[in-house]
């Protein structure tokens, strides 16, 4: 499975029907997930990975509309 970071973010940031709030709580809930996977010693997921390169970059653009 490729994933396009730059689409899906630039796709997310540009969607009206997600508030800057929605971006936040999930980038937050997926850090959090993330943080008790470390501490657990637990493989991260990639998926996981892409998810959070998503969430990022989508909150970047949303914050130079």
């Amino acid at each position: 499975m490729k994933v396009d970071v730059r689409q899906m973010s630039d796709r997310l940031a540009q969607d009206p029907a997600i508030s800057d709030y929605d971006v936040w709580r999930a980038l937050k809930s997926l850090e959090d997930e993330l943080y008790e996977i470390e501490n657990r010693r637990r493989p991260i997921p990639m998926d996981l990975i892409f998810a959070r390169a998503i969430l990022r970059r989508t909150q970047k653009n949303r914050n130079q509309f």
